[in-house]
């Protein structure tokens, strides 16, 4: 009912009713068709009309979406508006016409993505009320692709980087779900994301079929059901064990013609949604295909080169919708300097293979994305000259933690040496929150703000490494079918994409939207609190810095075991801040601080102020918002997500008190500094608590994560308890002032 006043609304802010709207577009393009279904879905009744017979009708209210140059000059020139001012990729403008007591709302599409954008933004205002307001602009992208980056379970024959995980073996049979690839697919287009990039070790036996090795070509689809562990490799070298194939079930018959159609399907679809779709591997991997005709992976091995080089051509040519494949020298190959070096090996499979696949489609362009990973620009470029398309580089951006700081410092090496014309994507990885939903538009404003220029950047794709974003497998009380990640934390990627398309859309647009979302409470207040308990995240990861996903995981203080495991107090005092982020370590700050030094940087108190008044602002308000939540599922458990993240923070702030506390009394000795630890530590235990008993009401415990194995909030309680037991046991003189250098990941290498 309340949906449905919002339409009669927005119409009548035009004096009409719902009978009184017609809709002309050209139904021939599916984007634009995409998006006439949202205009339609949400003014609940349209006539629809061929867009010929815009000019001509009579209708008080008119929406009219044109695409391409000849469209748009046509429906601009009948009804006496401005053309499209930009007419570049993706673009389009918003027009108004009006004669006598007649409207008509107009979209003038650059081509039929810039279209279904500009008829999105009017299905929009048209459930906000707002489409007497909707402004006349011409919009263009900030950012030309905005991308998803996901780790895809395919088959436990197949399997992706982070298949030892929950997640991903709960979503296995998702992946062969065209109902999931439609919704999913559906929300990335609503969010104005246009590039989906699928990441496997090695796809090949479950997507095509090569003529000279029939017999690695997978039948059905499988999932073992041996236990998964957090033993695993993390180079993702044994992320398939023979042992795994003793107790397997078949989640779907299918055979490889039928998977061949399936994933043309979704390319279609993707396409329909004005998305491309690219494969992504890892390298040397070869599950799936070894032991059969000689393959092994060793880098060597004629035979498993010849067979990569097939399997790359017959990708190519088995779906011609493919825009690219991005490729990775590593992690399971040898840094040799020889005909089989690296960049060699992977010259020979795939660039050879892209080649062999463009002889027999000759003008057919293939993106080809090489990943900075494990390599130098220089190799690359040397053994790479010869591509026959386009050809560019990938970059680890925040590392794996995107919610750090929103400017981050590792690509200026490769912004100074990039040479002229080249550009590189952006893999900007989300290793920091699995669990909630996140929301703060203003740091995911700033965040792209700082993406170098279009002249040095292709674009960029979000994503982890550690967590599948199929369907969520955590909820206590799941939907049916369990609800798409990317629709549990609808803002979040509404954020990140919508501000990527454009970073000035206003404050004043997403409160309108998250009113209509949840109309029973005040959306200003909401998003107030939402954003203050989601700032812990990255106050949190700049004072702590574990720079790779194993490292570092914020949601519950810990890495995984072969690292450190759970990060104690000590820790804190012995620990790194991020690099470029201005902020102190606990043990930079001590120098200082007692040689009567200038901090010359944010000191770890700071941090922890910021953290307890964030987390004190979403706190506060949560009473009056819950007390307003009525029956609305989503609202309590968003709410629930603000009190979780918000404690979380008041954990994050005590404990670095603590840690505080305890670096100066290793140095001076006071007793009274190693009391006040021990009670800032007492009360992170206190905080911890309420954390998991807030995490707990919403989410399962334990689960296993691929990149930090097993997490269970609930019993890291223990742990947490232990800090103060270390404090109380403390020995003046057990950190010194100088650190060893953390371990560090090393993204670019000239």
């Amino acid at each position: 009912m309340k949906q449905a006043c919002w339409h009669l609304a927005a119409l009548a802010a035009f004096g009409q009713t719902l009978s009184a709207a017609a809709l002309f577009y050209d139904s021939s393009l599916r984007p634009v068709t995409f998006a006439a279904n949202e205009i339609r879905q949400a003014a609940g009744a349209l006539a629809e009309f061929p867009l010929e017979a815009a000019a001509t009708s009579k209708e008080p209210l008119r929406i009219v979406i044109a695409s391409g140059a000849a469209q748009c000059a046509r429906v601009a020139s009948a009804f006496g508006v401005k053309p499209l001012a930009a007419p570049s990729p993706q673009a389009y403008a918003i027009r108004r016409a009006r004669s006598g007591a007649a409207t008509a709302v107009l979209v003038l599409g650059a081509d039929p993505a810039g279209a279904m954008y500009g008829g999105l933004d009017v299905a929009e205002a048209l459930g906000l009320g707002t489409l007497d307001s909707l402004p006349e602009a011409d919009h263009k992208p900030r950012v030309i692709y905005r991308g998803i980056k996901f780790n895809i379970p395919l088959d436990v024959r197949t399997p992706s980087y982070s298949d030892n995980a929950h997640a991903a073996q709960m979503n296995i049979p998702e992946m062969w779900s065209f109902d999931f690839w439609r919704s999913f697919l559906d929300s990335m287009a609503r969010r104005r994301y246009n590039v989906l990039s699928l990441w496997n070790l090695h796809p090949f036996p479950s997507l095509v079929r090569v003529p000279e090795y029939p017999a690695v070509a997978l039948e059905d689809v499988k999932r073992t059901l041996v236990p998964m562990d957090d033993s695993f490799s993390h180079s993702g070298s044994d992320m398939f064990r023979p042992a795994m194939l003793a107790r397997v079930e078949t989640v779907k018959k299918m055979s490889i013609g039928e998977k061949i159609q399936f994933w043309r399907d979704v390319m279609q679809y993707a396409r329909d949604r004005g998305i491309d779709v690219y494969w992504f591997t890892w390298n040397i991997f070869t599950f799936g295909a070894a032991p059969q005709y000689g393959i092994t992976p060793d880098q060597d091995n004629p035979k498993t080169i010849d067979y990569f080089r097939a399997s790359v051509r017959e990708l190519v040519l088995t779906y011609p919708l493919l825009a690219g494949i991005g490729i990775t020298a590593g992690e399971h190959m040898q840094d040799r300097q020889d005909e089989f070096s690296k960049e060699n090996w992977l010259w020979k499979t795939y660039g050879e293979g892209i080649r062999d696949a463009l002889r027999r489609q000759p003008g057919r362009d293939v993106r080809l994305i090489h990943r900075y990973h494990m390599t130098s620009q220089t190799e690359i470029f040397n053994a790479w000259k010869d591509y026959p398309g386009t050809f560019e580089l990938s970059f680890k951006y925040s590392i794996a933690h995107m919610y750090s700081i929103p400017n981050p410092p590792f690509i200026k090496p490769v912004l100074e040496n990039l040479p002229p014309g080249r550009k590189t994507w952006l893999t900007v990885r989300n290793d920091d929150i699995y669990s909630f939903r996140w929301g703060d538009a203003a740091y995911a404003r700033e965040y792209i703000r700082h993406f170098p220029s279009s002249e040095q950047m292709a674009g960029f794709y979000m994503g982890p490494d550690g967590y599948t974003w199929g369907r969520e497998f955590l909820s206590t009380e799941p939907d049916t079918p369990r609800e798409l990640v990317i629709d549990k934390q609808w803002y979040s990627f509404l954020l990140w994409g919508r501000l990527a398309y454009d970073p000035d859309i206003p404050a004043e647009h997403f409160e309108r939207i998250v009113a209509r979302r949840f109309p029973q409470v005040p959306a200003a207040r909401l998003l107030e609190a939402w954003a203050a308990a989601s700032r812990t995240f990255p106050l949190i990861t700049r004072f702590f810095w574990g720079d790779i996903d194993v490292r570092w995981f914020p949601e519950a203080c810990q890495s995984h075991w072969k690292h450190k495991g759970f990060y104690t107090v000590k820790d804190f005092v012995e620990g790194s801040s991020m690099p470029s982020s201005g902020v102190l370590s606990i043990v930079e700050w001590r120098k200082r601080h007692l040689s009567g030094q200038p901090a010359d940087g944010t000191a770890p108190l700071e941090i922890a102020g910021m953290l307890e008044n964030e987390a004190n602002k979403a706190l506060q308000a949560l009473p009056a918002l819950r007390a307003k939540q009525g029956e609305s599922k989503e609202l309590q458990l968003t709410l629930g997500d603000i009190e979780a993240m918000a404690l979380l923070g008041q954990y994050y702030a005590a404990k670095i008190r603590g840690a505080v506390d305890l670096a100066l009394f290793d140095k001076t000795g006071d007793p009274k500094q190693r009391e006040s630890a021990i009670r800032h530590l007492r009360a992170a235990s206190d905080r911890w608590e309420r954390y998991a008993q807030a995490y707990t009401a919403q989410y399962e415990q334990p689960r296993l994560y691929n990149r930090v194995g097993w997490v269970n909030i609930p019993e890291t309680l223990a742990k947490v308890r232990r800090d103060v037991d270390i404090a109380r046991q403390w020995k003046p003189g057990t950190v010194p002032d100088a650190q060893p250098a953390p371990k560090a990941d090393r993204p670019f290498r000239k």
